[in-house]
């Protein structure tokens, strides 16, 4: 079926041929290379690393770190995500290397172990807002109060060791143990010799701020109110007050869970394209 997407009437168009003429425009997004994304993984890791030195011997006062830090770590899932779902390489590739290097560099100041992240994150998109299995389901809340209380009072969740059981990859629930026992064990070392403020500051403070963030607009955000599931309705775009940089660009989460593999830096032309057909569809576009 031949479809001219200029003049084609979205409102009498049938479901399949609304289906096709999604493909096709989502398609050109999908062949695109991040090079963007790759310079910002391994870019942030290099300037946090770089914070340590610059701090411990004077050149850069902590209170200035500290805001530097947290942006930082706020900053390392992004790469590790579109790494995760293979968007630079798949398996078999040449630079599948790359992909893999980056999923794991990137995540260095999160203190994260990609291979962890990766498999409970196939589970959310497979299961999303599905209350037993959605690794991610956890977060869900009526309010933005009562989120904010939740995560306080549970900023690491308990969902993930479950879901890598069920999924049969129980090591990785022993790499995840081991991966926050060299994060405690570095901030225990740098207390005892001294630097305890500095590892606060520069680690221990900006992971809890970066986890919340990165629960709030990559989890609660997109799938509030958590209660509905199907490819259009699981996720939804929405509109930041902050603007899409400050919400990670998750305005337009709702595109990466029907195309995984469009590159985030993509996803907001990617959402101009098909915003006729998702509104079709009935998505909810939260104003965008």
């Amino acid at each position: 079926m031949a479809l001219n997407e200029s003049v084609i009437d979205y409102n009498n168009a049938t479901d399949a041929e609304l289906d096709i003429l999604e493909r096709k425009l989502a398609a050109p997004y999908l062949r695109i290379f991040p090079w963007g994304i790759i310079v910002w993984g391994f870019t942030n890791t290099l300037v946090w690393l770089a914070l340590w030195p610059l701090v411990f011997s004077g050149v850069l006062p902590l209170w200035a770190a500290f805001p530097i830090a947290t942006l930082n770590v706020a900053l390392s899932y992004l790469p590790s995500h579109d790494a995760q779902h293979s968007i630079i390489a798949r398996q078999g590739k040449p630079l599948r290397w790359l992909n893999e290097l980056l999923g794991h560099v990137s995540l260095i100041p999160l203190a994260s172990s990609f291979r962890v992240l990766r498999h409970t994150h196939f589970e959310h998109h497979r299961n999303a807002n599905n209350p037993q299995l959605d690794p991610d389901h956890e977060v869900h809340a009526e309010s933005f109060r009562d989120f904010f209380r939740q995560q306080i009072g549970n900023p690491f969740g308990n969902r993930y060791s479950e879901t890598l059981v069920r999924v049969g990859r129980p090591e990785l629930v022993m790499e995840g143990v081991v991966f926050n026992l060299v994060f405690l064990g570095i901030l225990f070392t740098l207390a005892w010799t001294g630097y305890a403020i500095e590892a606060a500051l520069l680690w221990w403070l900006p992971r809890h701020i970066a986890l919340l963030w990165l629960k709030f607009y990559l989890a609660w955000m997109p799938h509030r109110p958590g209660t509905q599931q199907g490819r259009y309705r699981d996720t939804r775009a929405f509109r930041s007050v902050m603007g899409n940089l400050w919400s990670g660009g998750m305005q337009f989460h709702i595109i990466h869970h029907l195309y995984p593999t469009i590159p985030l830096m993509n996803t907001p032309a990617a959402f101009r394209e098909l915003r006729p057909i998702l509104e079709r569809k009935g998505c909810d576009l939260g104003g965008l």
